[in-house]
């Protein structure tokens, strides 16, 4: 029998490969993902990207290179120490997140539309207790 965390972790995991499913991109669900902390950090030091991201410098160096290559991301001389450098989001990669965010967001309100309203109301009270979940 599937234990409680056994169950929520398989729902979510399908739930997040139903969403890939959506993308219509050529980045891979790494590179959205740095994206989008980018976009949500701000400017950062790739090193502040990778602690945010949870993985090592080195594997975020590589995402990052390929953001900026692609144009995606801008690579600019931080103005405080000159050994370090910042990234942010460029347009271009800006308005790729919103094209894959606005598709995603369709076919998931297409979801929820049917479902009751005590199941939506269920569903705004998990989002949180999941948001404490993987910030933890």
């Amino acid at each position: 029998m599937p234990t409680d965390s056994h169950q929520l972790a398989r729902s979510v995991a399908r739930l997040n490969r139903r969403l890939r499913q959506e993308r219509q991109t050529d980045l891979t669900p790494t590179q959205l993902s740095v994206l989008g902390s980018i976009v949500k950090l701000g400017p950062s030091t790739p090193s502040a990207i990778a602690a945010y991201e949870r993985v090592q410098p080195p594997s975020i160096t590589r995402t990052l290179t390929c953001l900026v290559d692609e144009g995606l991301a801008i690579r600019e001389p931080h103005p405080d120490d000159g050994r370090q450098v910042l990234i942010s989001v460029s347009d271009k990669g800006d308005a790729v997140l919103e094209e894959e965010r606005v598709r995603r967001d369709e076919w998931l309100a297409q979801r929820l539309a049917e479902l009751t309203t005590a199941e939506r109301k269920t569903l705004r009270e998990a989002t949180a207790l999941l948001e404490r979940l993987a910030a933890s």
